[in-house]
């Protein structure tokens, strides 16, 4: 195990830093972050890497992404912005957690094993609760109840193990709180009824928000690579129209585009086609780079930030660390509608970005929680 503390602070000595919901880092992949953890166990093939970005609010939460990258460098950056992500999301959700992520690098069809899976828990369990797992793209609850195995510092678990269940129940819930809290912005008008709302996506989290918005009111068009995933969606709603791609549903005649699969969909060539008036959708990374933002807005355009909105599933794990509640995490989760308003007004007022906004409001967070750590509360210790 090779750890790296402090790495890759900023030439300028700034603190800006990029949008986090974009694809990544700047062209260096710099950013602040207070630890790095390569990992390494040649018998299983374990090859992981561990990055916390800051702990200013507590233990740093995110999930470990099981993935065949083409090289370590390639990870590396990946897990520097995932990271850093976590550290505005989890704060903009109102989370004791810091912001950190995980890579395992490698095809987890092809070695994704029990063995790996504890060598893994073994070095998340030598941090010492500095960094607390859980699922992302490539794992599962099965692969966080092996892992807890070897650490406590694990959530998204399996029901049988006391873990919360599918957190794309909340993560849709949440996007539709945001959704509402921008038609209100843009419309002053909250209701979504009769609204036309173009769903890219319609897997897990994708699926349940179009079944939300059917029961709002919304007319739905959807769209997705998996011929399986819009069957099954029309067969459950029938009112519920088709089309053949992301391109065709940008042309629709829309009033919100819901990005809800993978990032990088808002590109130019859809950007200028999209008739909406909103984007605001569960997908990480919708920007294809940092121009799309203002590209948005110069076409009147208004961008609800992903790592605002899709924030339900990680408020899910995270309840999960204190006894799973439904009923609470629910009630956390309604607040994604209270603080999409306040960016979007925030943006407004100060002429910026809804993600300039939304990363001033973690950074003010993370600066005035986090420095009331430094308050010395002898032998009685803290919550």
């Amino acid at each position: 195990m090779t750890n790296v503390f402090g790495i890759l602070s900023r030439d300028d000595g700034s603190t800006d830093r990029p949008d986090p919901g974009a694809p990544n880092l700047g062209g260096t992949g710099r950013a602040d972050h207070e630890q790095v953890v390569f990992c390494q166990d040649h018998r299983s093939g374990l090859r992981a890497i561990i990055s916390i970005y800051s702990t200013a609010l507590g233990p740093a939460l995110g999930g470990t992404r099981f993935y065949p990258y083409a090289s370590e460098d390639e990870a590396l950056a990946d897990v520097l912005r995932l990271s850093t992500t976590m550290a505005y999301k989890n704060a903009l959700a109102g989370l004791d957690h810091g912001g950190g992520k995980a890579v395992i690098i490698g095809d987890p069809a092809r070695i994704k094993t029990e063995p790996l899976l504890r060598a893994y828990g073994r070095f998340v369990a030598s941090l010492g609760g500095r960094y607390v797992t859980a699922c992302d793209v490539g794992t599962r609850s099965e692969d966080m109840d092996i892992i807890a195995r070897e650490s406590r510092h694990v959530t998204g678990r399996t029901t049988a193990n006391g873990g919360a269940g599918d957190s794309s129940v909340l993560t849709a819930l949440g996007v539709m709180h945001g959704m509402r809290a921008a038609a209100g912005h843009a419309w002053g008008d909250t209701s979504l009824h009769g609204r036309t709302v173009g769903v890219e996506g319609v897997g897990k989290v994708g699926h349940r928000l179009v079944q939300h918005l059917v029961e709002a009111g919304a007319r739905v068009v959807i769209c997705d690579v998996a011929a399986s995933a819009v069957e099954a969606t029309l067969a459950c709603h029938p009112q519920v129209r088709a089309v053949e791609n992301v391109g065709a549903l940008a042309r629709e005649n829309l009033d919100i585009l819901a990005p809800c699969a993978l990032g990088g969909t808002l590109a130019e060539d859809l950007v200028n086609v999209l008739s909406a008036r909103i984007v605001c959708g569960a997908a990480n990374n919708q920007l294809a780079h940092h121009g799309i933002e203002k590209l948005l807005a110069d076409r009147g355009i208004l961008y609800a930030p992903d790592y605002v909105v899709n924030s339900g599933g990680v408020i899910q794990v995270a309840d999960e660390l204190a006894g799973f509640n439904f009923d609470r995490a629910r009630a956390a989760t309604e607040h994604i509608f209270a603080t999409t308003s306040k960016i979007l007004a925030i943006a407004d007022a100060d002429g910026v970005p809804p993600s300039v906004a939304a990363d001033r409001l973690a950074e003010r967070r993370m600066s005035d929680v986090g420095r009331l750590r430094g308050i010395y509360l002898g032998t009685m210790g803290s919550a």
